[in-house]
C-alpha cells in the first residue's frame, strides 16, 4: 500500500526536474553559476558584473571570522597617550579609524576618527583635548555573525567598524564596511593607492606600497634583487608562494631582506603590500 504514493512522489519529482531543466531554471547554487557563466560567455554579463554576482552570493555564506583583522594585527591606540604621542602612530598607520583600549586590547573604549582630532591641531593647546569626549561607541559583533547580515547593519547604523568577539566575549579582530564590500567588488581604492601606471611607492628609505602585479624584473631593478622570473611573473606570486595559502590582509611573510604584508586582498588574489627592508640592510633604488 505504501509503493504507490512513493512512485507517485517519485515521478512528481522528475517531472518537476525535467520541467526546470527545459525551461531552463537553475535548481540549486551551481546550476545558477553555470548559469551565469553561460551568460557572461554569450556576452550578456561582462566579467564584472559576474564577478559581483559571484561575490554577493558568497557573502551570504561568509561569517565575519573569515575575513576578519585578527587582534595581533589590529592598529590600537591606548587611551593614556596625549594627542602628541598617538600622532605618529595614526599617521604611519594612515588608517581613518582607531580601536581605543584600556588596560588591554580586551578592553576597547570606543572607536576614534582621525578626522575628530582636527581641531585640537587648530587651537593648538594640548589642554583642551579629552580623549572621552571625542569617542564614538564601538560596535560588537560574534565572530559567527553572517557577512550579508553585518552590511546591513553597518548600511542602518551607518558605521564603518565593528569589533569581534568570541564565545568568551574576549576581543578576537576587527572587521570593516570595506572588508565586506571587497568580498563583493574586489579592490576598493584607499589611502594606500599607488598612481595607475606605477608599481612601486616609495614612503621612507625601507618602507614602500607596491603593487602585487610588480614584474619580477621591475622589482629587481628598483630594489637590486636577483630573484628569478622563470617560476613568477609577478611579485605577488613571489609572495603567494611563500605563504602556501591566498593571504587574509594584514598577514606578514619575510622573504629574504624583505618584509611584505598584505594591504589588500579578497578570495581570489593578492592586489597590495607593505613592503618594508630589514634594518640589518639598506634599499638601492
Amino acid at each position: 500500500m505504501n509503493e504507490q504514493p512513493d512512485s507517485a512522489t517519485s515521478q512528481k519529482g522528475w517531472l518537476e526536474r525535467l520541467s526546470h531543466l527545459l525551461l531552463g531554471e537553475p535548481m540549486d547554487r551551481e546550476q545558477l553559476i553555470d548559469l551565469l557563466r553561460n551568460a557572461h560567455q554569450r556576452e550578456l554579463l561582462d566579467v564584472d558584473a559576474l564577478s559581483m554576482i559571484e561575490g554577493v552570493m558568497q557573502v551570504s555564506e561568509m561569517r565575519v571570522r573569515d575575513i576578519m583583522i585578527p587582534r595581533s594585527q589590529m592598529v590600537v591606540v591606548d587611551s593614556k597617550l596625549g594627542i602628541q604621542s598617538m600622532l605618529p602612530l595614526i599617521i604611519e598607520s594612515a588608517h581613518s579609524r582607531f580601536p581605543v583600549i584600556g588596560d588591554s586590547r580586551d578592553e576597547v573604549l570606543g572607536i576614534l576618527l582621525a578626522k575628530d582630532l582636527l581641531r585640537y591641531f587648530v587651537s593648538e593647546n594640548d589642554d583642551e583635548f579629552v580623549l572621552e569626549d571625542i569617542l564614538r561607541p564601538a560596535v560588537i559583533v560574534p565572530e559567527s555573525k553572517r557577512l550579508n547580515i553585518l552590511l546591513t547593519e553597518f548600511r542602518t547604523s551607518r558605521n564603518h567598524m565593528a569589533i569581534v568577539v568570541d564565545e568568551y566575549g574576549g576581543v578576537s579582530g576587527l572587521v570593516t564596511i570595506e572588508d565586506v564590500l571587497e568580498q563583493i567588488v574586489g579592490d576598493i581604492t584607499d589611502e594606500h593607492d599607488i598612481d595607475e601606471d606605477a608599481y612601486i611607492y616609495k614612503h621612507s628609505e625601507s618602507r614602500y606600497s607596491v603593487k602585487a602585479l610588480t614584474p619580477i624584473e621591475d622589482f629587481n631593478e628598483y630594489f637590486a634583487s636577483d630573484y628569478s622570473n622563470e617560476e613568477f611573473d609577478t611579485i605577488g606570486g613571489l609572495v603567494l608562494s611563500r605563504f602556501g595559502h591566498l593571504p587574509k590582509r594584514g598577514e606578514m611573510v619575510t622573504i629574504d631582506r624583505f618584509r611584505f604584508e598584505v594591504l589588500r586582498a579578497d578570495n581570489r588574489r593578492i592586489y597590495l603590500l607593505r613592503m618594508e627592508i630589514t634594518p640589518d640592510s639598506t634599499a638601492s633604488s
